[in-house]
Order: C-alpha cells, then sequence, then structure tokens
C-alpha cells in the first residue's frame, strides 16, 4: 500500500519485522520458524480486532483507498465476453461510467459502474469517477437497451459524487441523474446494485435503484461526504470525523435501516487485500439473487421495486 492508514500503520510495521526475520533465517541459515510463527499469529489476531472494530471515519478511509478494487477489476473476474460500449448518442462519451454487455454464467447481461483510476494520470481520465450527465445519459442508454433485449443490469457504485463543474450544470446534470431515478424505478428487467467503495449522493444514486441493493463491508453510502456535512452545520470541513459518526453511513448501518438487502464480506484489510475473494462472494450473491428475480413476473419486480424504496425512510 502506497499510503498506509494511520491504524494500520502497526499491522505493517510488525509484517515488515516478519519480512526482515525471515530474510535473516535465510541469508544465514537460521531455523527462527517458531518465533516467525508466533509474530504471524499476532499479526492475524491484530487485524481481527483492527478491522472488526473500524469506526465510521475509517471506514470512510478504507473505502476511499486508491488500491481498492474497481468496477472493471470486478467485471473482469465475474463477466465474460464483456464488450465496453461508449457514448451517450448526445454528446460524448464518459470514462467515469463504464459499461457493456457480456455472460454472467452464460447469462447475457448488461453491466454498468462508476470507474476511478489506479494512479493519477487515469484518475484524470476517468474524473476521480464522478460522472458529467453525458455517463448517467450512457447508463440510461444501456439500462434502455437491456430492457429490450431482456437482459438483466449488474451495477457497481463508487463515486464521490456527480462531477459539479459548470459545464456539467449547463448540459443538465441534475436533470440526468433525476431522469435515470424515474427510469431505473420502471425499467422493465431485474437490477442489482452492488456499492464496491464510496456511495456518494445522487451520483451514485442515479446507478442505485435496484430489486437488491448491496454494499461490500468496507463501503459506504450516504446523502453527502462527511466533509461535506460537516461544512454545512459547523462551517469546519476539519470535523469530518465527528460528522461520519452521525451519519449512518455503514454497510452495517444500512442493512440496520432496510436501505440495503446485504453485507458482502471482504477479506481482513478490506478488497484490495484479495480482490479475488470478493469478486467470488460478490458472483454468488448475484447468481442466488438472479435465480429469484429472473423466476418472478416482471409486474411483481417493478411493483416490489417501487415498494422498497417507498418504504425507505418511514418514520414511526
Amino acid at each position: 500500500m502506497n499510503n498506509p492508514l494511520e491504524f494500520e500503520r502497526p499491522i505493517l510495521e510488525l509484517e515488515n519485522k516478519i519480512e526482515e526475520l525471515e530474510k535473516f533465517a535465510s541469508d544465514n541459515n537460521v531455523n527462527l520458524n517458531s518465533e516467525i510463527d508466533v509474530l504471524k499469529n499476532k499479526v492475524i489476531n491484530m487485524k481481527e480486532n483492527v478491522y472488526s472494530k473500524l469506526t465510521p471515519w475509517q471506514k470512510v478511509k478504507l473505502a476511499r483507498l486508491q488500491e481498492r478494487p474497481t468496477t472493471l477489476d470486478y467485471i473482469e473476474r465475474i463477466i465474460t465476453d464483456f464488450l465496453e460500449f461508449h457514448g451517450d448518442r448526445h454528446f460524448a462519451d464518459d470514462s467515469s461510467i463504464v459499461g457493456g454487455i457480456g455472460l454472467f454464467d452464460n447469462t447475457p447481461v448488461t453491466v454498468i459502474g462508476h470507474q476511478k483510476g489506479k494512479d493519477t494520470k487515469e484518475n484524470i481520465k476517468r474524473n476521480f469517477g464522478m460522472p458529467h450527465p453525458e455517463g448517467y445519459r450512457k447508463a440510461l442508454r444501456l439500462m434502455k437497451q437491456a430492457e429490450k433485449f431482456n437482459r438483466p443490469v449488474i451495477m457497481f457504485v463508487d463515486t464521490p459524487g456527480a462531477f459539479c463543474g459548470l459545464g456539467a450544470e449547463e448540459r443538465g446534470q441534475g436533470e440526468a441523474i433525476a431522469v435515470n431515478l424515474i427510469e431505473m424505478s420502471r425499467l422493465k428487467t431485474p437490477i442489482i446494485v452492488v456499492v464496491i467503495g464510496e456511495g456518494g449522493s445522487g451520483g451514485a444514486l442515479a446507478l442505485g435503484i435496484g430489486d437488491r441493493v448491496c454494499m461490500l463491508e468496507h463501503s459506504i453510502y450516504s446523502v453527502i461526504s462527511p466533509e461535506g456535512l460537516s461544512s454545512i452545520l459547523w462551517k469546519d470541513a476539519s470535523l469530518a470525523e465527528k460528522a461520519a459518526d452521525i451519519m449512518k453511513l455503514t454497510a452495517q448501518n444500512l442493512f440496520e435501516l432496510n436501505v440495503i438487502d446485504e453485507i458482502i464480506k471482504e477479506p481482513l484489510g478490506g478488497a484490495h487485500k484479495d480482490v479475488d475473494f470478493v469478486a467470488r462472494n460478490i458472483k454468488e450473491y448475484i447468481t442466488e439473487e438472479l435465480v429469484e428475480l429472473q423466476n418472478k413476473d416482471i409486474n411483481i419486480i417493478l411493483n416490489e421495486r417501487y415498494d422498497k424504496f417507498r418504504k425507505m425512510g418511514k418514520w414511526k
């Protein structure tokens, strides 16, 4: 990891010591296996203790890690014969949203998701995963195509939010998001949504209306960023950690509030530690839910989707 998180430093320091001991033992032909095993067990215990008690702010940091797997990482592992489509047929192609068609266990599907970069150069190309209106219109074009050919839609959500630049506003950012919300609510094909990193406000929700919505264990989903909330409430973005504690933005919070349907397990340390492990868990979840959804009448699916989102936020 290029920039380890503060709460991970003791673990990484111990792992480095283990590597040093292993090298010393190898170079000097000394048997230190028992000592090294003790330290490795200590690392495992430290990880279990740390990652089972992450604060909301620590989860925010983990969800934002540049090393965290992206939409294309998961597509590569669970979708075969993927063919990416480009452009919204109106203005341009927005590379912060990727989408196309492929096979999910021999079932034709449409896959769409936010795409962040792995380094600064790619992040600039991907606009740091913040879509323009044409990105949402591209997504909508692909969703309507999926409806036409009766293909289920798989969504991957990972964005700080929709891009709020002048050009995006001039081209109808709010309208593009609103249209997606309307069209997804009545799209006549099953939709499964997976939040894999950040789920930021309307920028996420514009790809987030689904029959099933799940989140990775250390992902987040909220109406605004902690920095944004603290700036509004206390006029101080440095109080973001305090804001995160009250926002109920973790997967665990949202599962308790019935906003999402399932939490998908990540390995100790986060999804970037074992992408294949997370991809298998995502695939297992989608497989199970697709079987159920594809055996339902589409009118029942639409009614259940409507009820699902109307029930959110009810206060007794």
